[in-house]
């Protein structure tokens, strides 16, 4: 009789879909994210300004530049480190993670393309305010915020493949999309918009590619043992 690990899939198996009730609060976010940025864009200027002016020379300051600047290598290596979990413990959760990774990827460039089609100017360019980090250089543009749009992509990317790190990288996520307002160098609805998009897309391309992943050879992990022939 052939007995199989539970955590073993056949060689070519399924990848299975991420869980209902996670797409279904993922959907709800990106629906309210969506709302936030549609209802900031007309006092977009005046949010900016009581954000960015409260936070440039206070205390909180320092903290929200570092954030802004430095606050997606946290949510890089959380990535790495449910990479490396996944690959070890859980295969069908690795193939969603790389189905997500390419989420990340097609994210990442897509922002890129709607900031060289929409051109909008940086608010601290456009309201000469002093700001916490240096006002990036003219064509460097401002919708969306790239920084949110990885952000909202690697922690959807982490939580569709493991749930339980929502906790963890869902909070990260939205700190530093706050932190890019804070900091003097986004609108609101810039990173709304920005964290949104990078939550749909990593969420719909993870459930589009599922079927190419499912047709990739299945490597033998540590903990997936082979099967064992019980005489």
């Amino acid at each position: 009789m052939t007995m199989r690990n539970p955590r073993t899939p056949a060689a070519h198996g399924t990848v299975p879909s991420p869980r209902p009730g996670v797409l279904r609060a993922t959907t709800a976010v990106i629906a309210v994210l969506t709302a936030l940025a549609l209802a900031s864009f007309p006092t977009r200027e005046a949010l900016y300004l009581a954000i960015a002016r409260t936070t440039e020379g206070s205390p909180f300051g320092e903290a929200a530049g570092l954030v802004a600047d430095k606050g997606l290598l946290l949510l890089v290596a959380a990535a790495g480190g449910t990479a490396l979990h996944t690959w070890l413990r859980d295969r069908h959760a690795f193939r969603t993670l790389v189905c997500a990774g390419a989420g990340v990827v097609g994210a990442y460039l897509t922002s890129e393309l709607v900031k060289i089609l929409v051109t909008e100017q940086r608010p601290c360019r456009t309201l000469s305010l002093e700001t916490v980090l240096t006002c990036p250089a003219p064509g460097d543009w401002s919708w969306p915020s790239n920084h949110s749009v990885i952000a909202a992509a690697f922690a959807t990317a982490c939580l569709l493949a493991v749930p339980r790190t929502a906790w963890a990288v869902v909070p990260v996520a939205l700190m530093i999309g706050l932190s890019r307002v804070a900091a003097g160098v986004h609108y609101v609805h810039d990173v709304a918009s920005g964290l949104a998009l990078g939550a749909l897309l990593v969420a719909l391309l993870t459930l589009v590619l599922r079927p190419l992943a499912a047709r990739l050879p299945y490597p033998l992990a540590s903990s997936a043992a082979p099967a064992h022939r019980k005489g």
